[in-house]
């Protein structure tokens, strides 16, 4: 068997290829001696960590690993993470392992899994330990902890974000591909941003919080950190899903674009704090300059609603939320709690139920607003945080700098938008600063798809790695899509594009069937329509392949006049998708235009010939 190999900074790709290049029969004693190997070159000091997998887990693990792989007979397709390690957010069960949120007096030994942490292990990864936090999920700075403050991984002088603080750093250093973190104000963002890696905030409900501790259960979502946006998609897609039991969780509606238009509108805020950062805010004009430079158009936005909401987070009665999820404790030990985090939930039993109402019925007419604003753009783009802080400078003033890290993010879940932080040019002073994109629920899948462009685009180092970009595998289809291939009149530019565009249909790609299709010109059809066929001796013949929101393909359907419906089409690569075919019956008055090899090519002929014919005519 091959000796276990460095596998600092993997991506998700290499480490499915590293095992898939081990003989069948030894893959388990490989993930055996792999995962053992990694867990004795951690640092056992290393704060980031709360617990490590010890051998009894271990063992357990390897043990289910096996059970899953004997029960797909080998085909590591099916175990997407097979063997790969991930940690976990210490607010987050594992079963058979503690849960403190950061609190030792609040400990207790889960029961079982959270519903991430189990699709993730069916798919067959790891779990290798628990990471720090600020306490209760209280925080976007990492310094809220009895275990210590985690530091930021490019310079241990600045605050690591928080409070997925330990979730972050372990990614970002590359002792793990992937973590789960939670986000109710940023804690999903933040400290991705000041650890130069992806952090993927997803659309409330989509992950379900079920085992998780809550901190606003109203806002709780389970996030996830990666080095690659990539990576970060497939986790969440695997993780991700509807769950009865989860009072929550949300079904995906299949609504949303798969992908946003190659030369995007993105709005940006008019006015932009950076608190006298000035480094930060040089740091995001040249993300911007790199944005419209790929082809981004961007547009001033009125920041004044998403400010407003951003501040009702933690200077309102939405603080309550976080007290009623730790009220007997706040009761019972009160000196058990963090005092900057103390502090906070108290606040929260000044408020009534009258304010709490009030506060729901802001809360609604900002998040209306919003909404409405966004809807004009394909997304927002915000600095992930406005600036930056030493540990020193936080430990002065730990209220006032938490806030102004939220400035960007504490409005995300209030108004039920989705996020992805992103890496982006660093600053002058070596310090991460990246960038977020923000859009209306159930767009994660389209910031996904643009932000594995941009990323793939760069140059930045994986982290503080300082592993460069590799070319990644492209996002799989997508579940909640149709992948439709359009031969004629649906072509993009062609008269009835429309029809897909304003159903948020994307295209996708331009390929060719198999050759075994003819193409016919159909008689008396406005605007004019070819016919595909498949036949005994055809041609490739020219396609277009869009990805339809499945809840809008019925509506679709029912514009699709005889003789044309929708069968399944084999493409030249071997892909079978939906797309056009025709009634045979309709072809005794149409024209084979096979030779052409695709609509658009006869089209042009076509124009051509009027061209031709137009010049030829009398004086004009």
């Amino acid at each position: 068997m091959t000796q276990p190999v460095k596998q600092h900074g993997f991506t998700l790709s290499e480490w499915q290829h590293y095992y898939q290049t081990q003989p069948s029969a030894e893959r388990i004693a490989c993930v055996r001696l792999t995962i053992d190997a990694l867990l004795h070159g951690l640092d056992a000091q290393d704060n980031a960590w709360i617990c490590l997998a010890d051998a009894e887990r271990r063992q357990a693990q390897y043990r289910q690993l096996a059970q899953r792989l004997e029960a797909v007979a080998g085909d590591l397709s099916r175990l997407p993470l097979f063997g790969i390690p991930f940690a976990v957010k210490d607010n987050i069960d594992v079963g058979g392992w503690p849960t403190s949120a950061a609190c030792p007096a609040f400990a207790y030994q889960a029961k079982a899994d959270a519903e991430v942490v189990a699709r993730l292990r069916a798919a067959g990864a790891i779990v290798i330990g628990k990471t720090n936090l600020d306490q209760f999920a209280t925080g976007l700075v990492g310094t809220r902890s009895p275990h210590g403050a985690v530091v930021n991984s490019i310079n241990p002088l600045y605050v690591s974000g928080g409070s997925s603080s330990g979730s972050a750093s372990v990614v970002a250093r590359g002792l793990t591909p992937f973590s789960l973190g939670t986000d109710t104000a940023g804690s999903g963002r933040v400290p991705a941003g000041f650890n130069n890696i992806v952090g993927l905030k997803p659309t409330k409900g989509w992950l379900s919080n079920r085992g998780v501790v809550p901190a606003c259960r109203l806002n709780d979502c389970v996030s996830v950190f990666a080095l690659t946006v990539a990576d970060a998609a497939l986790v969440a897609e695997l993780a991700g899903g509807y769950h009865a039991d989860d009072a929550y969780s949300r079904a995906n509606p299949a609504t949303a674009p798969a992908d946003l238009p190659h030369a995007p509108r993105f709005a940006v805020p008019q006015t932009l704090e950076f608190f006298g950062d000035k480094q930060a805010e040089r740091a995001f004009q040249a993300a911007l300059d790199q944005l419209q430079a790929a082809g981004v158009r961007l547009e001033p936005l009125d920041f004044t609603p998403f400010r407003v909401l951003a501040e009702q987070l933690y200077y309102g009665p939405w603080v309550a939320e976080r007290t009623v999820a730790v009220e007997g404790l706040l009761s019972s030990h009160p000196d058990a709690i963090d005092p900057v985090v103390r502090g906070i939930l108290g606040n929260g039993q000044q408020y009534s139920a009258c304010d709490a109402y009030k506060a729901e019925y802001l809360r609604a007419e900002l998040a209306r607003q919003i909404n409405r604003q966004l809807a004009q753009f394909d997304a927002l783009v915000v600095p992930t945080s406005p600036t930056i802080r030493t540990l020193a400078e936080m430990a002065q003033e730990p209220v006032l700098f938490n806030s102004q890290f939220g400035t960007y993010t504490n409005f995300t879940n209030l108004a039920d938008l989705c996020a992805l932080a992103l890496p982006a040019p660093m600053r002058a002073d070596g310090l991460p600063a990246g960038i977020t994109l923000i859009a209306p629920a159930w767009h994660d899948r389209a910031l996904a798809a643009f932000g594995q462009r941009w990323q793939q685009g760069q140059d930045w180092p994986l982290g503080a790695t300082a592993r460069g970009m590799s070319p990644q595998p492209a996002l799989a289809p997508s579940p909640q899509h149709l992948r439709l291939a359009v031969v004629g009149a649906h072509l993009s530019g062609m008269p009835l594009n429309g029809q897909l565009t304003r159903r948020q249909a994307v295209w996708v790609e331009q390929t060719t069937t198999a050759p075994c299709y003819r193409l016919y010109a159909l008689a008396d059809t406005q605007p004019p329509k070819p016919g595909l066929v498949k036949a005994q001796s055809g041609a490739a013949i020219d396609v277009e392949l869009w990805d339809i929101p499945l809840a809008r393909v019925g509506e679709f359907l029912a514009e699709i006049p005889a003789p044309l419906g929708i069968g399944t089409l084999l493409l030249a690569d071997g892909r079978r998708v939906k797309g056009f075919i025709c009634e045979p019956a309709a072809l005794t008055a149409a024209v084979d235009i096979t030779d052409f090899g695709g609509w658009r090519n006869y089209t042009r002929q076509l124009a051509s010939r009027d061209d031709v014919g137009a010049s030829d005519a009398p004086g004009c």
